[in-house]
This record gives C-alpha cells, structure tokens and sequence, in this order.
C-alpha cells in the first residue's frame, strides 16, 4: 500500500475526539495534463464557418463532464484502475481574412487511465433508500469497489490550429456512447464526419483526483488534506517554445481546490 503524504500537525489543539463514518482516502495526487492537438467536433453551423475561414483563435474552455469508470488490477490486489473521459466545449472564432470573425464551438474529447490503491473490503453495504437488493432475481450492486472522486477546473487554452481533412494523417478516435446531457450543451448537431476543416486545439489541465472507502474512524478534526503526490508521466524532450514546455512552468492552482487560506505546498 503506498503511503499517503502527510503534514506535521500539533495534536495540543485538538479538544475531543470523535467517533465519526466518513470516506476515508485510500490514495490521492494531482493531475498536470498537457493533452496536445484534441480534434474538436463543430457543430453543423460553426463546421460550415470553419470551412470558410483562413485560420482560428481559440478562445475559451469549458469542462463541461467527466466520466470514471473503475475496475480492479489483476494479480495487483487492492489496486484498480480508473478510465477518465473528459468532455469539453471550445469556444473559438474563425479568422476570415479582412471580414469579422466568426464565432464558432465545438466538442473535445480526452480519455486517459491511471491506477490507484484502494485497498480491499469484503463486506456488502446496504443502505436506506437503495434500490439494489437480491429479492425478486433483481442483481445486487457491487459495493467492493472503493469510490473515486475528480475535482477538476476548466483548463487552460495552449494553443490552436486548423488542418484540411483532405490532407490531415491523423487517426483520431470516434465519437460514441455520449453521456445523456452533452448534445444539450449545444445549440445544433455535431459534425462527425465529412468536413473540409478540423480545428484542433491544446489544452493544460489541472485536477485532483484520490480513491476512498467508507469507514468508521476516531480522529481529531485539525485541518484540509492536501494531496502532494503529482502523477509522473513520460514527457518528450521539446522546445522552449512549445506549449506543453510552457504548461509544466504553471504552478498547480492548489487555491481553486481548497478553500483560501487552508492549502499548503
């Protein structure tokens, strides 16, 4: 089990204990994506403005989703692997020539994997209002697994450029299962396929990300957990100028995850 940061506190002012059944956090640390040239999927009106246009100005950002999915590593007990899907709404402004911009939006999509220590539990949990339950042949819901949670901000915009389709090698992943709720974000149907255009764009993105599990604990309540731990990747020797050199000078925004005042280094 990997040992989980800790800050040196003085115990002295804490007053009680208490006896309390809470998500105790099996495992944490902070995520600094660099996710480089993400397709975005136009919406029909904007595809066609696109199409027209000379060149591209990203704009803006929005994290409008994340999905988690969690299953547990094999022959690696008490640790699972979690699949994230972000989806996120890019607002840019087509470039044509001398005339005035032309506003335009789009859907990205980044999928990664990380693994993390949630140790093992070999209880089932039943609790008020569930609807899982065994009677009537209906499957029970299986609660060994430990919960994830994200805290994520919308991410920085790095860099933007469009490419013909015609002539563009890239094998980019297709667009399916959406969660219920994403085609709302948009005023009018997603292009898929067919365009003559693709705007794609690099983003920096800051999250939190940590496994917990439901216990009963008898602690002193002394201040915010702060994760430490940043999640190493392979990162390729780049340029200076490269956007993704520039993105790991950013100090991670601790303030956009942790109330003021309380986050530490």
């Amino acid at each position: 089990m990997p040992e989980l940061d800790h800050c040196p506190v003085d115990l002295s002012s804490a007053r009680e204990a208490a006896c309390i059944h809470a998500c105790k956090v099996t495992d944490s640390f902070r995520d600094k994506d660099c996710i480089e040239d993400l397709r975005v999927y136009m919406t029909r009106e904007s595809q066609c403005a696109l199409d027209r246009s000379t060149g591209a100005r990203a704009r803006y950002a929005e994290l409008l989703h994340v999905s988690l999915d969690v299953s547990a590593v094999s022959f690696h007990k008490g640790y699972y692997s979690v699949d994230l899907t972000y989806y996120y709404r890019i607002l840019a402004d087509a470039l044509m020539g001398n005339a005035r911009p032309v506003p335009v939006c789009g859907l990205a999509v980044f999928s990664k994997r990380v693994v993390l220590y949630g140790g093992e539990c070999g209880a089932k949990i039943f609790e008020s209002g569930s609807e899982a339950c065994c009677i009537g042949g209906a499957a029970v819901t299986d609660r060994s697994a430990p919960e994830v949670v994200l805290e994520a901000v919308d991410p920085m915009i790095l860099a933007a450029k469009i490419v013909d389709a015609c002539g563009c090698c890239r094998c980019d992943p297709a667009l399916s299962d959406l969660p219920e709720g994403i085609f709302s974000c948009f005023d009018g149907e997603l292009v898929l396929s067919g365009e003559a255009k693709r705007l794609y764009v690099t983003l920096g993105q800051f999250s939190v990300i940590r496994m917990q599990r439901k216990t009963q604990m008898l602690l002193p309540v002394l201040d915010y957990c702060v994760p430490t731990k940043e999640f190493c990747d392979t990162i390729p020797s780049q340029e200076d100028s490269d956007p993704c050199d520039l993105f790991q000078q950013v100090e991670f925004p601790l303030e956009s995850f942790f109330p003021a005042g309380t986050a530490s280094t």
